[in-house]
């Protein structure tokens, strides 16, 4: 992207920017900011500014190929990426994700988000949500632990339903999604990601779990350990109760599959931009016994800790069984020793009662995580690559984020 920039003047306080890119072509800028200062993000304002995100800001450009040529919507999401930010980052980092899967979207369809065709042309919508946190409650004192996590979960249902809303024309609604022409017939996908709290980006799919399959969070110790108790519902602060599980009977038919992730955040593109910083991150961990190399510390059963070089610290979860060791590693490295695609920490959740199923054929990349509801057994099975991304931060490089975040894992 050559960073040279045409103005094209417009109203009293919008500018039309546009950026010539290397093929020569013109792209609207999402980083020159066309709104006063008062009324933008404050992660928009972070990013703008700081010139510590300058090769950060290419790569949030990159993510947008296709997506600002959106006949009459353009300047409405430049206009909402400034001024509210997160559901503008999670349609940017869909739509490159998309593109990953080998996918185009047509942008001559204005709902639902994304009409896409796949390989093979095959076809289906996206309507992408997020949980946010309403602006009046971003400088309250952060929640608990499990008021986060019920919170959490009934903002996700809440996000959910809504889209569902929307599907089948309820509330009045004149142009259900269900009676456009390029919807009929063709799975319709829920994405959702969490930014409802400042504790959103570290959860992994507990929230999810809860929300689609009614799987309470597992025990973490105890003779019950890993186990997950089943729940069907949640209270709102009303005394209402929200359904969970919705994927384990047919009220949500009409969803095909749910698209989730914490990771596809702005972290990603600092991630991927490969400045300096401090990452901690979680992977999924698993392996057949026989393919375990003789003596493998790396495998072991229980909790071990390794510094395997500077700022390369490992800590390693193991549980076994009769044929399976699997548990988790958490990594708090510097960004030039981590590793992570755009695709990584992306889940895939199928409705086992969806009216129009998922391609089941559909080719995944190896990084993406799927997760099925066995109707007989009411199991969660985890189609989960070994390696799979769960969650990730990205820290300032600071001493004292060293010593909180080595502390946090019992590195002394």
């Amino acid at each position: 992207m050559v960073a040279r920039a045409e103005m094209r003047k417009g109203g009293s306080e919008w500018r039309d920017v546009r950026l010539r890119t290397t093929n020569g072509t013109l792209m609207l800028d999402l980083f020159t900011p066309r709104l006063g200062k008062e009324r933008l993000h404050e992660s928009y304002r972070l990013i703008s500014a700081n010139p510590d995100y300058t090769n950060v800001q290419p790569i949030i450009q990159g993510w947008a190929t296709g997506l600002l040529e959106r006949r009459g919507e353009s300047q409405k999401f430049i206009k909402e990426f400034q001024t509210t930010f997160n559901s503008s980052m999670w349609e940017l980092y869909l739509n490159r994700a998309l593109i990953d899967l080998g996918c185009r979207v047509d942008f001559s369809k204005s709902a639902p988000d994304f009409f896409v065709r796949g390989p093979g042309n095959y076809e289906f919508n996206i309507e992408a949500v997020v949980s946010d946190r309403p602006q009046a409650l971003k400088q309250r004192e952060a929640p608990g632990e499990q008021d986060f996590k019920t919170r959490g979960a009934l903002k996700l249902a809440g996000k959910i339903r809504d889209k569902l809303d929307l599907y089948r024309g309820a509330k009045g609604k004149k142009h259900p999604y269900s009676s456009m022409s390029h919807v009929r017939g063709r799975p319709f996908v829920i994405a959702i990601a969490p930014f409802d709290s400042d504790l959103s980006l570290t959860q992994n799919n507990e929230l999810i779990n809860m929300v689609l399959f009614g799987l309470a969070p597992p025990a973490l110790e105890g003779p019950a350990q890993g186990m997950q108790d089943k729940i069907t519902s949640l209270a709102k602060p009303s005394g209402a109760r929200v359904e969970m599980g919705i994927f384990t009977n047919d009220t949500s038919k009409e969803i095909s599959a749910v698209f989730f992730s914490t990771v596809g955040t702005f972290g990603k593109a600092v991630v991927e931009s490969e400045i300096e910083r401090l990452v901690r991150s979680t992977r999924y961990r698993s392996i057949d016994k026989y393919r375990i190399p003789p003596g493998s510390e790396l495998w072991r059963a229980g909790t071990h800790r390794f510094q395997r070089g500077a700022l390369d610290y490992l800590l390693t979860y193991r549980q076994e069984d009769e044929c399976k060791i699997a548990g988790a590693d958490f990594l708090i490295q510097h960004s030039s020793l981590h590793r992570e695609t755009h695709l990584d920490g992306l889940q895939v959740y199928f409705n086992p009662y969806a009216e129009i199923p998922f391609d089941s054929k559909f080719p995944w990349p190896a990084e993406v995580a799927l997760n099925y509801y066995d109707i007989e057994s009411g199991e969660h099975i985890q189609a989960h690559p070994d390696g799979a991304l769960v969650s990730r931060q990205v820290y300032e490089l600071t001493p004292e984020n060293i010593r909180l975040l080595l502390g946090s894992y019992g590195f002394r």
